[in-house]
């Protein structure tokens, strides 16, 4: 959750989701451990505004600022090939070939391409974009991802 919007308990959404219909008035989105209705969106699909049932006033967003709004895996439906959720990636092994890189440590959304943040043992995080060219393929089942360190100068 991002900071107030106005006096009656609107919030600026920080990091929204491309799938804005998850934010539709009356889904059931998870907040600081509570499930709570969405009662309003408004502004724009780039920074949209919520208004979530519970919340009133600019005090309430406040407690909350910085809480993640999450959703059900059961309402994300199934996934488009080559799509995959942030909290399936973390924990994921980045490999190339059987050399081990790190493991994956966070997933930054940025405009023009995600990157994993892999944590490597005695050395800087490396970031590697989420792109074909870097990421030969993501195993979810083996929970590894098979990274191109030439691409992204692993060595």
């Amino acid at each position: 959750m991002g900071r107030p919007h106005g006096r009656e308990g609107a919030f600026a959404v920080v990091e929204s989701t491309e799938r804005l219909e998850l934010l539709e008035p009356g889904r059931k989105v998870r907040v600081d451990g509570r499930e709570v209705a969405v009662v309003w969106r408004g502004g724009t699909a780039e920074r949209p505004l919520l208004k979530l049932e519970g919340a009133e006033g600019r005090e309430a967003i406040e407690k909350l600022r910085d809480a993640p709004i999450t959703v059900a895996r059961s309402v994300l439906g199934p996934l488009a090939l080559g799509e995959f959720l942030v909290d399936d990636l973390i924990g994921c092994e980045a490999v190339d070939g059987t050399r081990r890189i790190g493991l994956v440590r966070d997933v930054l959304l940025l405009p023009s391409a995600d990157l994993l943040e892999v944590e490597r043992e005695g050395q800087e995080a490396l970031l590697v974009p989420l792109i074909a060219d870097a990421v030969r393929s993501v195993d979810l089942e083996s929970r590894r991802v098979e990274v191109d360190s030439g691409f992204v100068n692993a060595d």
